[in-house]
């Protein structure tokens, strides 16, 4: 009775805090060591019979990927959806570098990140429901990426100890999942080198203004797991607020026949960004509430580690694809991401496999 009373005190609730973020994460380490010794005895179907009478196989599979020849999960999306990170990710050179992909569900980027080159890759999800798929993905593909299980996606920085950096971080498919999109920015920036590319992908709203759209009664996603829609123009804000320059970007639209994403009160659609790290905020010298913001507010001192980030050794990474003159942002440094939605044709659908959600044992990219 007297340990129960200690360890609901608020003196072993304070310890916890400060040393170890919350008691969920002792459960979460502790079930991260059991899975990862209860994956790696766990024999693997080597036969296309086997594998698909298989619990593994039978699962819920967001990816379609081939295990084993000819043996491909049911993804839930159709063949020709586009997987605009993919797209991006191909023209990023990385070779020799280390790559972080938040939200990796069943591993489809880190498998191409390893193929294309990189020295080190950590996958991760929020929770270890997919620790088996991704560990079996990890085993057929012969891909050595490690994995994280990370818990809530805020403080990423914290949770990556030391004095660890990424020459290229994937955050796709994440913002619109949070409650604070800015508290995910400001805890993963300090995690890119110097120079460095961070792929950011979210859901918008195609119109001028600096606003975002809440979910209410499910009137974007009926899923209970998205809240926010930015406008085109807040997002390219909040990335060059932490000191991102957006270099390329593709747009995939939501139209009528998409019944999960599409909404008749506005243009929405999925924007998939590139951007490259850089010392200073990427505004003009008018913007002086940004500057002085980013300075001084107790947000950044709180939760946007700063000096991290000014430790970080520079990048090796860089990225093949000049930006179109035609389209670069009034401070003539990087993309505007509005105009480039406006003026470029939209991705409509995935032309060939390789820009779709469904991996294949002889894919590279």
């Amino acid at each position: 009775m007297k340990y129960e009373r200690f360890l609901k005190s608020p003196v072993f609730k304070r310890f916890v805090r400060k040393r170890l973020f919350d008691r969920a994460s002792i459960v979460n380490r502790l079930l991260s060591a059991w899975f990862r010794t209860r994956g790696a005895v766990r024999p693997l179907p080597r036969s296309a019979e086997g594998l698909r009478n298989s619990e593994l196989y039978k699962q819920w599979w967001y990816y379609g990927i081939e295990l084993l020849p000819d043996v491909v999960t049911k993804s839930t999306f159709p063949q020709d959806f586009p997987l605009l990170p993919r797209m991006l990710l191909r023209n990023c050179d990385f070779s020799g570098g280390d790559c972080l992909d938040i939200g990796s569900v069943e591993g489809l980027i880190p498998v191409l990140m390893c193929r294309q080159g990189a020295r080190r890759v950590v996958a991760t999800n929020p929770h270890l429901y997919n620790y088996d798929k991704v560990q079996a993905v990890r085993k057929y593909y012969r891909a050595g990426f490690d994995f994280r299980q990370i818990g809530s996606l805020y403080d990423l920085s914290k949770k990556f100890g030391g004095s660890q950096g990424f020459d290229l971080i994937n955050l796709s498919g994440v913002l619109y999942h949070v409650y604070s999109p800015m508290h995910v920015l400001a805890g993963l920036r300090p995690l890119l080198k110097k120079d460095g590319l961070m792929i950011v992908s979210t859901n918008v709203v195609n119109r001028l203004g600096f606003t975002m759209e809440f979910n209410e009664r499910g009137k974007l996603q009926r899923e209970g797991t998205t809240f926010w829609y930015p406008t085109i123009p807040l997002f390219d804000y909040l990335l060059r607020y932490f000191k991102l320059l957006p270099l390329d970007a593709l747009y995939y639209p939501y139209g009528p026949g998409d019944q999960v994403r599409y909404t008749p009160d506005f243009e929405s659609g999925y924007l998939c960004v590139v951007c490259r790290a850089t010392d200073e905020p990427a505004f003009g010298s008018d913007d002086e509430w940004a500057l002085d913001s980013i300075d001084d507010s107790y947000e950044t001192i709180l939760l946007w580690d700063q000096e991290r980030l000014s430790r970080q050794a520079k990048s090796v990474s860089s990225y093949r694809v000049p930006i179109d003159p035609s389209l670069l942002s009034p401070e003539n440094r990087s993309l505007d991401l509005y105009k480039m939605v406006a003026q470029t044709p939209p991705v409509v659908k995935a032309e060939r496999s390789q820009d779709s959600h469904y991996l294949h044992l002889a894919d590279r990219i």
